[in-house]
């Protein structure tokens, strides 16, 4: 079942998706630009689980969890050091 995220800010959806990329893709994930959330696919190979297209039923929470984390923990480290970064400038926006 797909799931909808709900931003806080209306029209977030497109900045989130080109972060999502630029984060994925410094980590070296191959990351096509158009569909930033197929790089799941690319984790779960690393990871060793069995993602596919539809049908992922059959996934454990942990081996679906340990796709988002990866994904997610990369791009929740760099909102941390751009935030550290316009603090030490002294910029608060």
């Amino acid at each position: 079942m797909a799931r909808r995220r709900k931003y806080a800010v209306p029209g977030a959806e497109q900045g989130m998706a080109v972060f999502k990329a630029e984060v994925m893709k410094r980590e070296g994930y191959q990351v096509d630009p158009n569909r930033p959330d197929n790089v799941k696919f690319e984790v779960a190979k690393e990871l060793g689980v069995p993602l596919k297209p539809n049908g992922n039923g059959n996934l454990t929470t942990e081996e679906a969890g340990h796709i988002g984390g990866r994904i997610g923990g990369s791009m929740v480290k760099e909102l941390i050091r751009l935030a550290q970064d316009q603090l030490a400038k002294g910029d608060p926006h």
